[in-house]
């Protein structure tokens, strides 16, 4: 890039119009840096050489420089920004309070109670900061206060609800949009909901279809990001006929798409056609993703493939991926389920991660299921020495099942008074039904 400060020119008409293609040079420079370092780099070469900013240079150092969720460096550009004179800028506050967001959210709400003037991204901006935080409430409540809202602001409430586990709500305020506002959704505020019915299961179906044929009446085209919400709530809702009927629809598809109904597949017991899918795929030249493989592992724990499991597990590194706890938590359930509680309990001690509460879950379930019950000794004590009494009644109920089964009296006493003095709760079960 040309130093714009290498010329010395007169104050005429082209002195004016080489300061603005100076501005543009060094915000455009900005905007196009290879990184964020670079373009904060950029930004304080400004500085130092004495060149005049512009609201440009400025936004474009505030949204690279959001990336690094560095308060410390937020708050010195903040005060720069202050000192030039921007502070009452309406989308440099914006930009400025987006930063804020997702580093501080005290810090956002001070810049937010500041500001002069507010336009519709910056109210959208603090419901996504509160929604982020887990407030919902606040979220709402910023939302009921809005002078004016758009389509863009119900999207963010509506996902806000549904990626918080308040598909009801998201629901709710989804048909409050379209019937009492007369609103059309775009989008993003259908893929949000969509989300929300998949995470329902069947209850969010009807709901779920109706959106659906919503976009088809309309002549929405089934692009990649609709197509693979669509996928994945059908497949995990069981309906993998119309899972499969959309996705063969579809143009276009990546790897979400495909590990959608393969995840599908597997969670409802198609293990083999799970597999058939991931060859597809791999024929497709798409690459999977740890997702993928979860999915795959999964299926081969239903469908008891051994060895197929293996082969696939050690794929993941193939394609240059790292195992996740998931994917040794489903190789614990693959070895369990078929009765190969050694390897199972080699995989345990083996893997780089502290086991969880489901991964135990899962060894001592398989213990119980093939009495082995000196297997299930070796690790006893020390999941009691992790478990949480107020969510994990199921798994203390389980070892003292095993105790009682292994006819060991009074370690199961044991554990029932241990689970009667911490006050340990069972997840009831439930039914939609």
């Amino acid at each position: 890039m040309l130093d714009p400060l290498s010329h010395q020119l007169k104050p005429t008409k082209n002195h004016v119009l080489s300061l603005i293609k100076s501005f543009n040079s060094w915000a455009f420079g900005i905007k196009t840096a290879s990184s964020p370092h670079k373009a904060l780099q950029l930004y304080c070469k400004m500085h130092r050489q004495d060149v005049h900013f512009d609201s440009f240079s400025i936004l474009h150092t505030l949204r690279a420089c959001s990336s690094f969720r560095n308060l410390p460096i937020i708050r010195h550009l903040h005060a720069h920004i202050t000192k030039l004179g921007f502070s009452d800028h309406i989308y440099v506050g914006t930009s400025l309070l987006n930063a804020y967001v997702v580093t501080s959210l005290a810090d956002a709400c001070a810049l937010f109670d500041e500001m002069p003037e507010r336009n519709i991204v910056t109210w959208n901006t603090m419901i996504t900061g509160y929604s982020n935080s887990g407030d919902l409430s606040k979220a709402y409540a910023i939302f009921e206060e809005m002078p004016a809202r758009d389509v863009s602001t119900w999207s963010a409430m509506i996902s806000a609800y549904c990626n918080r586990g308040k598909e009801n709500e998201g629901l709710t305020l989804f048909r409050e949009m379209l019937t009492n506002e007369g609103l059309k959704p775009d989008p993003m505020t259908v893929v949000s909901v969509l989300c929300g019915c998949a995470q329902m299961g069947s209850p969010g179906l009807l709901a779920g279809k109706s959106v659906h044929t919503y976009t088809v009446k309309n002549g929405w085209e089934l692009d990649v990001k609709i197509g693979t919400v669509l996928v994945n709530m059908y497949a995990k809702c069981g309906y993998l006929k119309i899972a499969s009927r959309v996705f063969e629809m579809m143009q276009d598809r990546n790897v979400i798409t495909w590990t959608a109904l393969i995840c599908g597949s597997a969670q409802h017991g198609y293990g083999k056609e799970a597999l058939s899918i991931f060859e597809m795929m791999q024929n497709a030249s798409i690459n999977p993703n740890e997702m993928t493989f979860t999915g795959i592992l999964t299926a081969c724990a239903h469908t008891g493939l051994v060895d197929d499991g293996r082969k696939y597990f050690k794929m993941i590194k193939e394609y240059g991926l790292e195992p996740t706890i998931h994917h040794y938590g489903c190789m614990v359930d693959l070895f369990g389920r078929a009765g190969l509680l050694e390897e199972a309990h080699d995989v345990i001690r083996k893997m780089k991660f502290e086991p969880n509460i489901n991964i135990w879950g899962s060894f001592l379930s398989a213990c119980k299921e093939h009495k082995q019950f000196v297997m299930a000794e070796r690790v006893i004590e020390q999941v009691l020495k992790v478990i949480r009494p107020e969510t994990d009644g199921g798994v203390y109920s389980l070892i003292a099942d095993l105790f009682v089964l292994n006819e060991r009296w009074d370690d199961a006493e044991r554990v029932r008074r241990l689970m009667l003095n911490q006050n340990v709760k069972k997840v009831r079960g439930s039914s939609f039904i």
